[in-house]
């Protein structure tokens, strides 16, 4: 039997824990957690205790300027980023010059420049990126792969993918860093990254149709790759340009803030004890506000966004993000030559408040424990038939839909996966550079080809 793989990982936010559960708990066997890395001791920590309440040994814990020396002296195998996203690039570059190989929560960058360092190192050391796109593991987007794949609609002629945020959900992303785009690169980068690999991976061919033609049949298909990108988008709803809608209060930040008592948009960080050791308790290490007033000035990133997309397939996407919602989901619907897919995803009907007007529960990320009424519908229209309802696995309540649990499997666990959807760094770099031409074209007004910022 082999030794586990010795796994450090840097930035230990909330996300850190999906990673830690499932080393520690889930595939111990297979990998173990040697090492924990963060800029702030006191959430390195509230991590260690987070071990110890699993049931495993604590992890040796570094500060950030050490990093480089964590991974020799722990001699690390594989890099788990989950950092502030302009971050990446700098972890994820150093890690492979060490030897390493890396897992990295999306988006894998934020910008060109961090794109190009991360595919030139790969080139240059042979080591691997895989960007944990979680989202290609629910089961109802397997379900989805597979009819297209079965060819259920035919040649694929255009998608229309609308994504709805609710204002509990949606809320959060202008509460906390992601507020300005220098650190996250905007929804288009930090969210909609999710939504626009899993076009790619829809639109591409079957996995095994990639992998070569040594049988001497017709040469594989090319990967879907964006082409051309035009977008618009605005901050509509929240800032300081929001408070034309009646919902401001006077404050910067929530926590002893009389004005954000029973405000439905403040998130209370005393109120959640996860949320106060990691975030409230962690303050004075480096000063980071998680409960900022979702209203108030600084954001620069916007939370209406429609972009359109040409595939070098020849299909084209409509796609619009909003992240003022009263309830959250999202709509696919793909139009082929023998028909269409339709597919609908409620993950919540409505947002509840308490007794005192704030919010039932907190957003987290991946949290959907105070999700109230949700649904999913599946349907296949055939030229000249009635529609079909496909059955859908019944959807967890945990972990994106399950997705989590499944991916983990995967990548610590050594489960097999027919559907090949590990992405690469690849992968990582055509989603987001569907975001950075969208990026691109609501700063100039203009349609973007996509090959003029970065060839693949």
């Amino acid at each position: 039997m082999t030794d586990p793989k010795r796994y450090a990982l840097v930035g230990t936010g909330s996300r850190a824990e999906m990673f830690e559960r499932a080393i520690v708990r889930d595939h111990p066997t297979t990998a173990s957690l040697v090492a924990l890395c963060d800029t702030n001791p006191v959430r390195v920590q509230a991590h260690q205790r987070y071990l110890a309440e699993l049931g495993a040994p604590a992890a040796v814990a570094y500060d950030a300027a050490d990093f480089t020396e964590m991974l020799a002296k722990e001699q690390v195998d594989g890099v788990i980023v989950t950092t502030m996203d302009s971050t990446h690039a700098d972890y994820i570059t150093r890690a492979l010059r060490a030897g390493c190989d890396v897992l990295t929560e999306k988006p894998m960058t934020t910008d060109l420049a961090g794109c190009e360092a991360i595919l030139d190192t790969v080139r240059e050391t042979g080591r691997n990126v895989t960007v944990t796109f979680n989202y290609r593991f629910n089961p109802v987007h397997e379900q989805v792969k597979r009819l297209l794949d079965e060819g259920a609609v035919g040649e694929i002629g255009s998608v229309h993918f609308e994504w709805l945020l609710d204002v509990r959900h949606g809320a959060d992303y202008f509460r906390r860093w992601h507020r300005e785009k220098k650190n996250s690169g905007g929804l288009l980068v930090h969210k909609s990254g999710h939504h626009f690999d899993l076009v790619n991976w829809w639109l591409s061919p079957p996995a095994p149709a990639r992998a070569g033609s040594e049988d001497g049949g017709p040469a594989p298909l090319e990967t879907a790759r964006p082409v051309d990108v035009s977008a618009y988008g605005q901050l509509f709803f929240y800032g300081e340009t929001g408070r034309r809608h009646g919902y401001a209060r006077d404050y910067e930040r929530a926590h002893g803030s009389p004005a954000a008592t029973d405000d439905p948009f403040a998130l209370h960080l005393a109120a959640h004890p996860r949320l106060r050791e990691l975030y409230l308790d962690a303050e004075s290490a480096d000063g980071y506000q998680r409960d900022r007033n979702v209203f108030a000035g600084g954001i620069d990133i916007e939370d209406d966004l429609a972009v359109m997309v040409r595939y070098n397939t020849g299909a084209t996407m409509t796609y619009h993000l909003t992240a003022y919602a009263p309830w959250e989901g999202y709509r696919l619907m793909v139009n082929g030559s023998r028909g269409r897919l339709e597919l609908e995803v409620v993950e919540n009907d409505h947002v509840s408040l308490g007794a005192s007007g704030a919010l039932k529960g907190a957003a987290l990320h991946g949290d959907e424990a105070a999700a109230e009424q949700g649904r999913v519908r599946l349907t296949l229209h055939r030229f000249w038939e009635p529609p079909v309802e496909i059955d859908v696995p019944e959807k967890s309540r945990e972990g994106h839909g399950g997705a989590d649990a499944k991916m983990t499997g995967i990548l610590f666990g050594g489960a097999t996966d027919p559907l090949r959807r590990s992405a690469t760094e690849r992968d990582g770099a055509l989603a987001l550079l569907t975001g950075l031409a969208a990026n691109r074209a609501l700063a100039t007004g203009a349609p973007v080809h996509v090959p003029d910022l970065l060839t693949l």
